[in-house]
């Protein structure tokens, strides 16, 4: 499976327009002008072979070491190192030549292009499920990201484990990636073509949740999501009794989360601050918070953002001395009946 990837995405694929879906290339369809700015920066060979499904763009990096899981040509390190700045650090893994050699020929372009004294990026050769070879250092990032490579291992498990030892307490994996609706049949795993596409080795995200829960990511939160359409009619015979969607998930390294959202009375109220998210802070899908005002949290989200480099840009409010049971929206606070339907002349019934 490995020589298969490394084969369609070294030489069968040549430019972003050779793939014969959107489902690698599905960008995001509102990307800020800070991001446009910071792509305009980037060489025309290396944005010519960018395959990804997201836009990878958490926030507030400056400074930060970064390791990118399935760099290729480097798009995505490039756009990251120019936002970490040049005291930040960029690292891209990948295990295709033909790749890594597009990224490498241009790391000096683009150090001339930031205006950097010293360039912050580096790419090495790698499998992203064998992390532990490149002898990185445990506990060394402060954010991982990938862009729609991590559907395209045979052991995602085993990415999600590598990833999560290698980042910092309150450190995050974000990356985009592909996700079915339900499993894909494990024989159209063979074609090449389904799978370079990002297609049929896409995780059933119930499968993912489970996945990441089990690495120790106990709260994965989803940032954005869209479906894709596959606009090729042959693939689309093949696969497409299968719902596809692009999606970004954020997961955090926080030792003790809870697997639901827990009400302790908490809130926090973002002060403002962060470069491009000025007025308001976008943790997740379902968390948007203007500057200024107090929002109820649940206790993961209060770790979330105290323990982590967000911390600072936020007041926070409350304990965990009082539990309230389920945090409101998120779930029936009481999964039983509050009023017997047993009626009392019959008596109750047993399992």
């Amino acid at each position: 499976m490995k020589e298969s990837v490394q084969e369609y995405y070294g030489k069968i694929l040549q430019h972003s327009n050779d793939l014969q879906t959107n489902a690698c290339c599905t960008g995001s369809a509102d990307t800020p002008d800070f991001l446009k700015t910071a792509m305009a920066n980037i060489h025309d060979e290396v944005a010519g072979r960018y395959y990804g499904c997201g836009l990878v763009r958490p926030q507030l990096l400056e400074g930060m070491r970064i390791l990118d899981l399935g760099s290729g040509s480097g798009r995505d390190c490039y756009l990251l190192a120019q936002l970490v700045g040049e005291k930040g650090y960029v690292l891209g893994v990948d295990m295709t030549d033909e790749q890594l050699a597009v990224a490498n020929r241009h790391v000096e372009w683009h150090r001339q292009r930031f205006g950097f004294a010293r360039s912050n990026v580096e790419f090495r050769k790698g499998y992203i499920e064998q992390l532990d070879e490149l002898e990185l250092e445990e506990n060394s990032f402060d954010i991982i990201v990938s862009n729609c490579v991590i559907n395209l291992s045979p052991d995602k498990e085993a990415v999600l484990r590598e990833a999560y030892r290698l980042l910092k307490p309150g450190g995050e994996l974000y990356f985009s990636d592909v996700y079915s609706d339900r499993r894909v049949p494990a024989e159209l795993l063979n074609d090449q073509v389904l799978y370079g596409e990002c297609l049929s080795g896409a995780l059933y995200w119930n499968d993912f949740q489970n996945l990441a829960k089990k690495a120790g990511f106990l709260d994965p939160r989803l940032v954005e999501d869209h479906p894709i359409a596959i606009g090729n009619d042959e693939i689309h015979r093949k696969i497409g009794h299968i719902g596809f969607f692009s999606a970004t998930y954020r997961l955090f390294k926080l030792d003790g989360l809870e697997s639901h959202s827990e009400d302790y009375g908490q809130a926090v109220i973002y002060r403002g601050g962060i470069a491009n998210s000025e007025h308001r802070f976008e943790l997740d899908k379902h968390h948007l918070m203007e500057r200024g005002k107090m929002i109820p949290v649940c206790g993961n989200t209060y770790r979330m953002l105290r323990e982590t480099r967000f911390a600072d840009y936020f007041e926070f409010f409350g304990n965990r001395e009082i539990h309230y049971g389920i945090f409101d929206g998120c779930g029936t606070s009481l999964p039983f009946a509050t009023e017997s339907s047993v009626d009392n002349d019959q008596g109750a019934g047993c399992c």
